[in-house]
C-alpha cells in the first residue's frame, strides 16, 4: 500500500506509528496493518497488494483508524483526569 497520507507536522510520523501498533496491540504499526487484515479474513501480502479491492483496503484501514482514535480518545480523557 502507498503512503499518501500527508501529516501536518511530518515529524510526527514516529508517534502516529507508535499509536497504530500500540491500538493493534502489535509491536509495529507495518504488524498492525498485517493483524488487522487478518482478523478481517483480507488476504493482504508484504509485496504488492494490487488485487485488494477498494473495500478490503478501506476495511483494514477503517479498523485500524477507528482503533486509534479510541485510543486517542483514552490519552484525553486520561489527561483530563490528571487536572
Amino acid at each position: 500500500m502507498a503512503k499518501r497520507n500527508k501529516l501536518l507536522v511530518p515529524e510526527s510520523r514516529e508517534q502516529v506509528n507508535q499509536l497504530k501498533a500500540k491500538a493493534a496491540n502489535s509491536n509495529t504499526a507495518n504488524e498492525a496493518k498485517f493483524e488487522a487484515a487478518k482478523e478481517l479474513g483480507i488476504p493482504l501480502s508484504d509485496g504488492n497488494n494490487g488485487d485488494l479491492t477498494s473495500k478490503q483496503a478501506g476495511k483494514i484501514g477503517g479498523k485500524l483508524g477507528g482503533n486509534m482514535v479510541r485510543e486517542m480518545i483514552k490519552l484525553a480523557e486520561q489527561q483530563l483526569k490528571q487536572k
